[in-house]
């Protein structure tokens, strides 16, 4: 009887040992699909929309994140997609994507960085409900680098064209896009070292809640009340949870099939960003309840 209940004490502390060990490492890895996150806080009224990073990938890796993307778009029902790239319309990714994404159904909007006067920008808005309307900008930042100094005054074509849509935009969530980043951080990619004042005063300005990039710094900073978020390059990076709450990189080697897309659901009182991995799981979420003030 003794040996026994020798080896139950044994079993329940070998069990306790590893449910103190073993979970909390996993729960610091979160795994949730995205197709079950629908079921959270979701309003009929929400608009949902994908942000992507462009550029070249390899044929298996690009297939495989357009097809996860066009699992999600389905299933929330997107209306539209940004493609954060240099090319515009003759990204590798948004040429791949028509198949997918017939224009007609869902449309993709590209960002471009033009080195002439012809600019790429595009427009689009979305009522939401009482009012509430969805304002998505896309800037062509090739045209803007001769005035992303930090200090620098301007009078340029494009920022004149943002001034004027924003001035007229009225009670809506603002988010703007372009391929380059206005905040630029530290190495370590978490403390802002560099802002773009000119047109950080902008956003300041006209309310813009959030502007989206390439990656200046850890998945997203916030900066007087404008949520900067970036999207990493399609290998190297993949966003994580630290311990002090800020977003994290793990670096990969090249070889590893290492992409995410963003799923943003905008509704009357909050946006919320879902960094979505390649293989439809949930890396990390940011959420915006007022003007660029971001919960993790």
């Amino acid at each position: 009887m003794e040996k026994k209940r020798s080896w139950a004490c044994t079993f329940v502390l070998q069990v306790s040992l590893f449910i103190a060990f073993y979970l909390p490492l996993n729960l610091d890895q979160p795994q949730t699909s995205i197709y079950n996150s629908r079921k959270g806080t979701r309003t009929p009224l929400d608009v949902y929309f994908l942000s992507v990073r462009g550029g070249y990938r390899p044929l298996k890796q690009r297939a495989l994140l357009l097809k996860q993307m066009e699992k999600v778009a389905n299933m929330y029902k997107a209306r539209f997609v940004v493609n954060i790239s240099e090319l515009g319309e003759d990204d590798p990714l948004t040429q791949n994507a028509s198949r997918l994404f017939p224009p007609q159904k869902i449309p993709w909007y590209s960002t471009r960085v033009s080195k002439g006067r012809e600019g790429g920008s595009f427009l689009e808005q979305i009522n939401i409900t009482c009012g509430k309307t969805l304002t998505v900008v896309g800037l062509d930042t090739g045209l803007l680098q001769d005035f992303m100094g930090p200090t620098s005054g301007f009078k340029n074509g494009q920022l004149n064209w943002l001034t004027e849509t924003l001035e007229a935009t009225t009670n809506s969530w603002i988010i703007v896009s372009g391929y380059h980043p206005v905040v630029i951080c530290d190495k370590e990619r978490v403390e802002a070292k560099q802002v773009y004042g000119a047109l950080h005063n902008i956003f300041m300005k006209y309310g813009v809640n959030a502007y989206i990039s390439r990656q200046g710094c850890n998945c997203h900073t916030v900066q007087d009340g404008v949520a900067y978020i970036g999207i990493a390059d399609s290998i190297e990076n993949e966003p994580l949870n630290s311990s002090n709450g800020r977003l994290a990189l793990r670096n990969f080697h090249r070889d590893t099939v290492n992409d995410w897309f963003l799923l943003h659901r905008v509704g009357s009182l909050e946006i919320t960003t879902y960094f979505v991995s390649s293989a439809g799981k949930i890396v990390n979420k940011a959420v915006i309840k007022q003007r660029g003030k971001v919960a993790m």
